[in-house]
Parts: structure tokens; C-alpha cells; sequence
């Protein structure tokens, strides 16, 4: 049997009390909110961090994980499902890596590659979706370089800086993944 969520350098499984201090302090970070989603980069408490969390375990229509370090254990990152649609087999795709010295160095391909084969394989999704800011242009690359296409375009939709960017709408199929 396969090792699922195990990469080489990473590994992906639940999110443990000792990691919320690292998720907080990536929530409080304006820069990292601003490519991690589209809404108003507003810093989480940690109450409000716990009821996210909450939130998510609270139903099998979403799911977050932590993102490790296999060498050290540590949470460098999150990923996860949301808006999981069971009767289309259909979900929203999100990751961040949080910890400054993991960026750049493919871990992000490497969670993204395991949650497709998770999503795909053993959640069976049929269709797997995300949303990324127009100027966010690295994880553009990551997500079409990994096989997802670009679908559409919701014009101005998110406010930054006195300056309007669109949201791109990706999507990729169970048939399409590798």
C-alpha cells in the first residue's frame, strides 16, 4: 500500500495545538494573507483561529492539514479541501506556505502534488478547483505547471491597494491528473 500524504521532504497529516502559535503568527501576517485568499487581509486572533480550525473539523465538507517538514516535524504550511460538493464529486483547493524559509524551494508542488493524488485517488474527486489573485504570479506558475487550467476570469473582483486585480478560476479533472 502507499504511503499516503508522505512526499520526499514533506508530509501532510492533522494540525496539532502546538501548531497554532505558527498558523497565528502566518494569519497575523498581512503579506502572507494577501496570496493565501482573496478576502481583506484582517489578522486572526487566536480565538478566531481556533473557531477557523473548528470550523473546518467540523463537517467531512472541508478539510485543512498541516504542511511538515519530514526531516524536523515542524509546520511549515497549510493546505486543504473546502466547499466539497459529495454529489459532484467536486472540491475548492487551497494551500500557504507559511514559514519564509520553505518558499521557493518546490515544497509547495510537492503538498500540491500529494493533495491531488489524496483528492483524486482516495477521496475521488472527480473535479478540483482553486481561485488564485491575478498578481499572485508563483503560484500561477505552480498551478498551471502541475496540470491545472485556467477556466475564467472574474474581472475586479479583489481591492488592493487603491487597485482592482482579477480572481482566476482554475480547475483540473481526475482524467487530467498524472
Amino acid at each position: 500500500m502507499r504511503n499516503l500524504l508522505v512526499g520526499d521532504r514533506i508530509e501532510i497529516n492533522r494540525i496539532k495545538d502546538e501548531d497554532l502559535n505558527y498558523i497565528e503568527y502566518w494569519l497575523s501576517s498581512v503579506d502572507f494573507l494577501r496570496k493565501y485568499d482573496y478576502i481583506p487581509a484582517v489578522p486572526y486572533s487566536k480565538k478566531s483561529l481556533k473557531d477557523y480550525i473548528d470550523y473546518f473539523e467540523s463537517t467531512n465538507e472541508r478539510y485543512i492539514f498541516a504542511i511538515r517538514d519530514k526531516d524536523n516535524n515542524n509546520i511549515i504550511g497549510v493546505t486543504g479541501f473546502d466547499e466539497i460538493v459529495w454529489s459532484s464529486n467536486t472540491a475548492v483547493f487551497f494551500i500557504g506556505i507559511g514559514d519564509k524559509n520553505y518558499i521557493g524551494k518546490g515544497l509547495g508542488k510537492e503538498a500540491l502534488s500529494l493533495m491531488l493524488d489524496f483528492g483524486f485517488n482516495e477521496l475521488n474527486f472527480h473535479r478540483i478547483q482553486l481561485n488564485v489573485i491575478s498578481y499572485n504570479i508563483p503560484a500561477i506558475k505552480l498551478y498551471e505547471s502541475i496540470g491545472f487550467i485556467k477556466e475564467g476570469v472574474l474581472r475586479e473582483a479583489v481591492y488592493r491597494d487603491f487597485k482592482w486585480y482579477d480572481l482566476y478560476c482554475y480547475g483540473i479533472l481526475q482524467k487530467e491528473w498524472k
